[in-house]
């Protein structure tokens, strides 16, 4: 059944609700910089997550934890100044919004104020509910993120499935209904079953766009990266490459290289 889509100059919370509403689905890529971000804005996105995972995909780092907040806004600036269409959600790293909840009240307003950012997004559910509700008190947006959330890898000690026993997918579908109760406007469910991730999504009236979890939900996101083959090491179940952009960046540095140490570059057309 096709499903008719409405178009929208400016893509907002309240636009992903309606995209719910209507059937439609949502399409989340990651962004850390002003270059990539105007391509995946004029690519029609309708949202651009600037995750904490540029810890590994910018920074090199094992895990997300190292990212500062200092950077966050950074790379969000970054980001806000690329986009026309998309809306902009930023990850606040780890040990920013965590047993503190005016901690997490200030960490958000220096995101929105600093970069300019148009939500924030938080992991976890009921351990972390009062920040949510906190920032949510001074009108700044919150997406949820649960599953696998991968500031708590140490937590996990592994980046397998979660919620597979039945004690974890009832906690997880409690803590669900518990964010969109407290005024969350998304969540993004990462790496759990996809009958669990459907069932999630239609026992709440928020979007639920999954990562590795199914096509049962109301959107899915991908690391830009991942997505376009820049990275190559990982390679989940769940990530489809569209491009194969490191063979093709590598072989045309490898093409100049040569045609420097050749004299070829530069030629007659390309001097002055």
């Amino acid at each position: 059944m096709s499903i008719h889509k409405k178009t929208y100059k400016k893509v907002t919370t309240n636009s992903l609700q309606e995209m719910k509403q209507n059937g439609e689905k949502i399409s989340m890529l990651t962004a850390y910089d002003y270059t990539l971000a105007k391509i995946v804005d004029e690519g029609g996105v309708d949202v651009i997550l600037v995750g904490d995972s540029a810890s590994n995909v910018m920074a090199g780092n094992e895990t997300t934890l190292p990212i500062t907040l200092d950077q966050m806004i950074y790379h969000s600036a970054s980001v806000v100044r690329a986009v026309d269409r998309a809306l902009i959600v930023a990850d606040m790293p780890f040990g920013t919004y965590q047993g503190n909840s005016k901690e997490a009240l200030n960490s958000a307003i220096r995101i929105m104020k600093e970069a300019g950012a148009h939500s924030v997004k938080l992991e976890g559910g009921a351990e972390i509910l009062e920040s949510i509700e906190r920032i949510l008190t001074a009108g700044i947006p919150v997406m949820g993120h649960l599953g696998l959330t991968p500031q708590s890898i140490y937590k996990f000690g592994t980046y397998t499935v979660r919620a597979k026993q039945k004690k974890e997918a009832a906690k997880l579908l409690e803590d669900a209904k518990l964010l969109e109760q407290a005024g969350c406007f998304a969540i993004v469910l990462e790496k759990v079953p996809a009958s669990l991730a459907q069932k999630v999504a239609e026992s709440i009236n928020i979007p639920v766009i999954g990562i590795g979890a199914g096509g049962g939900v109301d959107g899915q996101v991908l690391v830009l990266h991942d997505m376009i083959g820049m990275t190559y090491e990982f390679s989940p179940r769940f990530l489809r490459r569209y491009l194969n952009l490191f063979e093709d960046i590598k072989n045309a540095v490898g093409q100049y290289v040569s045609d420097v140490k050749s004299a070829d570059f530069p030629n007659e057309k390309e001097q002055y």
